[in-house]
């Protein structure tokens, strides 16, 4: 993969799964300039044990931050302690990757309460939209920088000059539940996508004028704690097929669904 990915890049729930992935795989394909914000919950705690490893042995790559997104006072904090840090240079990337379904299996209707929806909601849309809403001075500096550069001129956008990624799934498509909800109704969690992609949409609208991109990807079916055992995909293989789209980005992928591997996925 070309080097196109680099300068500030956040990503949340680095703890486990595709979060702690993209930041090994980050730190491969960026460059020793760059550096990688590393969210997650509960950074001392024994959940996050391999993403403190991995932070000690890139201490000048890797910074790590408590981020809570289902509350916005953390959210405002972490914010907070970004700013500290990249200063004038802003913030060129934002993975929005973490997110829960509150129940496991297939999540029937029978199974699914008022509670376990708003909080599947909380995490995966109003999470992603408060950080991106606390964020965005830096995501325009990191835009205004690029253009700087290009002297004056809005040029194209991309993940390395300002984007903001948010990772969705194939079950928030409307048009495809009629093939899938058989396997998975799981109805908190394909709402909370759905809405995911909506946001997605009118981010890259609103954002636009700033030379922000916003993309929403789904990572495909990944062996993680989520996805379970019987998943297809390794979260390795899904991590580099989304750095690979994520590198190749541009104006006119701002405000679609895309797979891992760069196809469209129709909303």
């Amino acid at each position: 993969m070309s080097r196109k990915l680099g300068g500030n890049i956040l990503v949340t729930g680095t703890n486990r799964g595709l979060g702690l992935e993209l930041v090994r795989q980050l730190i491969q394909v960026t460059s020793n300039k760059d550096h990688i914000y590393a969210c997650c919950r509960e950074p001392e705690g024994s959940g996050a044990e391999a993403l403190r490893e991995l932070a000690n042995e890139n201490p000048k790559r890797i910074t790590v931050i408590k981020l809570d997104t289902a509350y916005e006072s953390s959210i405002s904090a972490a914010t907070q302690a970004l700013g500290e840090r990249v200063g004038t240079c802003g913030l060129n990337l934002l993975i929005n990757n973490a997110g829960i379904n509150k129940l496991h299996g297939s999540a029937p209707l029978s199974a699914t309460g008022g509670c376990g929806m708003m909080e599947v909601y909380q995490v995966n849309v109003v999470g992603p939209f408060l950080l991106a809403k606390h964020l965005l001075p830096h995501l325009k500096r990191a835009a205004e920088q690029m253009s700087l550069k290009h002297g004056g001129q809005g040029g194209h956008m991309s993940c390395r000059r300002s984007a903001i990624i948010n990772i969705s799934s194939l079950l928030g498509s409307i048009e495809k539940c009629p093939e899938n909800f058989h396997i998975a109704p799981m109805y908190a969690y394909r709402t909370s996508k759905a809405a995911l992609n909506m946001m997605t949409r009118c981010q890259a609208e609103d954002f636009r004028e700033h030379h922000i991109l916003a993309t929403a990807i789904h990572p495909g079916w990944v062996q993680t704690d989520m996805g379970g055992k019987e998943a297809p995909l390794t979260s390795q293989d899904s991590v580099q097929g989304m750095l690979s789209v994520m590198s190749s980005l541009s104006d006119k992928d701002s405000g679609n669904h895309l797979d891992w591997q760069g196809n469209s996925i129709p909303w």
